[in-house]
């Protein structure tokens, strides 16, 4: 059978399955079983394929992440986070809006989780938003649109995923996420004071009320310091940094914030451990996918495709890849698409010379947008149940945000110089620089 139809039939049942609320592990999984079928491939080759895409010491970094944020969330070590964004910001017309955007941000630096990110919001600031008055749909919306910045400022586990599959500088991803979180949680900001409800007014916080705020969360804010700077220096690799801050957390931050929480962590690993199970088996699935799409020269067809429309002009490739990834974050989860859609991503960015830290951001951030857009939308459909509001009139006051995440990947796409400047400055060699042979400094290729 000519491989173009075995390529259609496989991912016409995976879309066709997901889209029936198949479970994504079984959907990716039952198209890549009938394709094998279709080849010569053998059924014993194609499951060790499975393992084979799990068996990746970068992807531990995964789970530490997500108990990372499990034990922040559970052991009410948020609040303080949480407060120290109300001292400054809830002064500012729409609050608690402001509160959680800036929160998000905080917690971005944290678990790289949006599903963590949404759980400490709809626990906490979204029934305080309900009491102030505040439209539950726009609270659902605004909830998941902050958390989808956890995906974008390290560390993101998007990112990991990313550089494991496409052998890409995570440290370098990590950096260059910096710009498009931070223009999200802006333009969120932005959008909330002129456009969002009111809220209630409060009065400025005193300096002494910024202090005892800043003293409150001085520990969890060192958790970023040592994810970071342990990855920026070399210290630690992002599993090792994930480790660390989780050991920060069991001996220092809990016994001194919330001794009494100490009981329950064999219930918070054990449920990071289930969190952990989700991911893990799509990306065993969409490993198997994607080297069965290798395999079928998937990756030379579609390139040669793009070839033909768009020649290497590298923003005609990534505006292509960019309504691509829109597209199928409707449809698909990040970590499933990233693996499977990796051997094309690659193919591209060496037709069109584009720097494949710049590629990765830039798709990173495309399927960010992904999480808050029917009929998927796991962000807002988590965010929806917390507040207690319907999925549709959640998805129509997050129509206008939608703007701020187009505006955010446009940018990503046209300006790869400013969007690759913190990679550039911190860690040059993750997007491509060499220390110059004939002196200090080095000497960098021009981002396309």
């Amino acid at each position: 059978m000519n491989n173009g139809v075995i390529i259609l039939i496989m991912a016409s049942l995976f879309l066709g399955l997901g889209y029936l609320g198949v479970p994504v592990f079984f959907a990716i999984t039952a198209g890549v079983l009938v394709a094998t079928a279709l080849t010569k491939v053998s059924f014993a080759s194609i499951i060790g394929q499975l393992f084979h895409g799990i068996d990746a010491e970068a992807l531990l970094a995964i789970p530490f992440f997500l108990l990372v944020g499990e034990l922040m969330t559970a052991a009410l070590v948020t609040n303080r986070m949480i407060v120290l964004a109300q001292v400054l910001v809830g002064h500012m017309r729409g609050g608690l809006a402001q509160v959680v955007t800036l929160f998000s941000m905080f917690f971005a630096g944290i678990s790289g989780s949006s599903t963590a990110d949404v759980a400490a919001l709809g626990r906490t600031v979204g029934p305080e938003m309900v009491k102030e008055g505040y439209d539950k749909a726009f609270i659902a919306a605004l909830i998941a649109s902050a958390a989808t910045i956890a995906n974008l400022i390290p560390p993101s586990i998007m990112a990991v995923v990313y550089g494991a599959t496409g052998n890409v500088s995570i440290g370098g991803l990590f950096l260059a996420g910096v710009c498009p979180g931070v223009m999200v949680g802006i333009g969120l900001m932005i959008y909330s004071y002129f456009f969002g409800p009111p809220g209630v007014r409060r009065q400025r916080a005193t300096f002494g009320q910024f202090t005892d705020a800043t003293k409150a969360a001085a520990l969890p804010l060192v958790i970023p310091i040592i994810i970071m700077g342990g990855i920026l220096t070399g210290w630690f690799t992002p599993t090792e940094a994930g480790l660390v801050a989780v050991t920060y957390i069991v001996f220092v931050l809990i016994p001194i914030t919330n001794r009494g929480h100490l009981k329950y962590l064999p219930r918070d690993f054990a449920n990071a451990g289930l969190l952990y199970s989700i991911p893990l088996a799509a990306v065993a699935a969409a490993s198997a996918f994607g080297w069965m799409l290798a395999y079928l020269k998937a990756p030379d067809v579609v390139a040669g495709w793009i070839q033909d429309f768009a020649g290497p002009d590298p923003i005609i490739i990534m505006l292509l890849l960019v309504a691509l990834f829109i597209i199928v974050g409707d449809f698909v989860d990040a970590v499933p698409a990233i693996i499977i859609f990796m051997p094309i991503l690659n193919a591209l960015a060496e037709l069109g010379g584009i720097n494949s830290v710049h590629m990765g951001v830039t798709i990173i951030t495309t399927l960010a947008f992904g999480l808050i857009t029917p009929p998927y939308g796991i962000t807002l459909l988590m965010s929806s149940k917390f507040i207690d509001v319907s999925f549709m009139r959640s998805v129509v006051r997050s129509l206008p945000l939608y703007i701020v995440f187009l505006t955010t990947i446009l940018f990503c796409v046209f300006f790869p110089e400013i969007v690759l400047w913190l990679p550039k400055t911190v860690m040059p060699e993750s997007v491509g620089c060499f220390k110059n042979p004939s002196g200090a400094g080095y000497i960098c290729p021009k981002f396309r």
